[in-house]
């Protein structure tokens, strides 16, 4: 049986969303499986939609050749809907994050504090988890 997740990193993905008409963040592991989520999605629709933007990004990765060599990185997806969008960024070593925002936002600007938040959040993904400590006296 796994953990329950705490969303330790959680208040970090509401700072992009301080953007006008950006609506909810998430932070997934390449396996589908929720990492953090905004304080506006709940963590069922979290996981749920953590689950197809793996997917998501696992499909554009895979199109690497249609514009150019197929070894190039995979960094970014973006999907348009007529109610708005879904921006897909890489987010270190295994993890990425996904916002969705309404028709009117300023794309520069999201993707600008996406970009911002995933350089602060390589810091956090990057550090190891301490051992567990005890006295041995």
């Amino acid at each position: 049986m796994s953990e329950p997740m705490t969303n330790e990193l959680g208040w970090m993905l509401d700072d992009v969303l301080k953007v006008p008409e950006a609506r909810n963040a998430i932070l997934l592991s390449a396996d589908g499986m929720l990492r953090a989520h905004s304080a506006g999605i709940d963590r069922d629709d979290a996981e749920r939609l953590a689950a197809g933007l793996s997917g998501l990004q696992s499909i554009s990765r895979s199109t690497a050749e249609f514009c150019g060599p197929s070894t190039s990185p995979w960094r970014q997806t973006l999907i348009e809907f007529g109610h708005g969008y879904v921006f897909l960024v890489a987010a270190g070593e295994g993890a990425y994050l996904a916002v969705s925002t309404g028709v009117e936002v300023d794309m520069e600007a999201v993707t600008y504090r996406m970009h911002k938040l995933v350089d602060r959040l390589g810091k956090e993904l990057s550090t190891p988890a301490r051992p567990a400590t005890g006295s041995r006296t």
